[in-house]
């Protein structure tokens, strides 16, 4: 075990943010940098929120030594880093938080990623978790276990809603709030990062920054991430029992913010398989199928009516008609900062 008193370690600690645009907030007293294990949680305007987020990851049911690197991503109000700074300072978790000037979401992730591998040099595995999620008790160590029983270079777990709204217990059954998959094993790919653990390996497979900035206000930029995962030969692995609950307020059920939910991945969806097209003539192939999912998905939603809620049977056309207005150059972007509620 290396240990660091972080007063003394000004210089480790400015090697480990070069880019002028990050600056570090605060740090606990002691660093251990032999930690094999680092947990990334981007941070923005969610403070009250953050502290359920840090409480669930300070009881971890674990015997591994782990970090946590968080990212203040409003650089002008800085509200969740007093409380960082907080749990850093009692010593309840070790790492460190750093403001990333530059908003959006790739932009924060990135700050995040870059800066555990960097501070962390002994560190294989790099979990994330958003600042309104809350780990279950085994949640780190049943990833870590999956990563190393199956030699996954990508492992994925179950983000569970928990809705302020309990009048629509159905919305579970969405497929904005479902996970991707129900069982633990092999999986082909995973497509949010949300929770999730991904190898140093497969980092140093890919250019910096590994999250395209193309998806910073977009979002979609993990999901981007993972394809090239997948078509760089990489294994995918999936922990059902590893739950993460995510707390949805009620703004987050309103027929808009659904609908918006579906045309957003829809557009990520040309977006990643355009990104993805090695040719032009591939690239005018996506652009025909994204267009073409229109009329099906008209046809889908229509027989998801006869057993689901109207909310649910609109899903298919709007990710079909989020593709097609992307396809025109049309897209949401929700992680401007100007779009996001506190």
């Amino acid at each position: 075990m290396t240990l660091i008193p972080t007063d003394l370690s000004a210089t480790r600690i400015a090697d480990a943010v070069r880019d002028p645009n990050r600056e570090i907030a605060a740090s606990s007293r002691v660093i251990d940098l032999s930690v094999g294990i680092v947990v990334c949680i981007p941070c923005f305007r969610r403070p009250q929120h953050l502290r359920l987020t840090l409480e669930s990851l300070a009881n971890q049911r674990t015997p591994r030594s782990f970090a946590v690197v968080m990212v203040e991503n409003d650089a002008a109000q800085r509200e969740s880093a007093p409380v960082a700074a907080e749990f850093l300072a009692a010593g309840r978790l070790q790492g460190v938080c750093l403001v990333e000037k530059r908003q959006g979401n790739c932009q924060a992730i990135n700050a995040a990623f870059e800066t555990a591998q960097a501070l962390f040099p002994a560190a294989t595995r790099f979990l994330m978790i958003d600042d309104d999620e809350i780990a279950s008790s085994d949640w780190l160590e049943l990833m870590v276990r999956t990563a190393e029983a199956t030699g996954a270079d990508v492992v994925g777990g179950p983000v569970l809603p928990v809705f302020d709204d309990d009048s629509k217990p159905w919305l579970s059954r969405h497929p904005a709030f479902r996970p991707a998959y129900d069982y633990s094993g092999a999986v082909p790919l995973i497509y949010g990062c949300g929770n999730c653990l991904i190898t140093r390996a497969a980092f140093e497979r890919f250019d910096r920054p590994a999250f395209d900035l193309r998806f910073n206000f977009l979002g979609g930029g993990d999901c981007d991430f993972f394809v090239r995962c997948r078509d760089a030969g990489m294994i995918f692995h999936w922990t059902a029992e590893a739950v993460i609950t995510e707390t949805v307020p009620q703004s987050r059920t309103s027929l808009g913010w659904i609908a918006k939910r579906g045309l957003r991945i829809g557009a990520i969806n040309y977006r990643v398989q355009y990104k993805a097209a090695q040719s032009a003539a591939a690239r005018a192939r996506v652009f025909v199928q994204m267009l073409g999912r229109l009329p099906l998905s008209l046809v889908r939603s229509a027989g998801l009516l006869t057993s689901s809620k109207a909310l649910v049977a609109m899903h298919p056309v709007m990710v079909a008609f989020g593709s097609m207005l992307a396809a025109f150059g049309i897209e949401p972007k929700p992680y401007e900062a100007s779009k996001i509620v506190s």
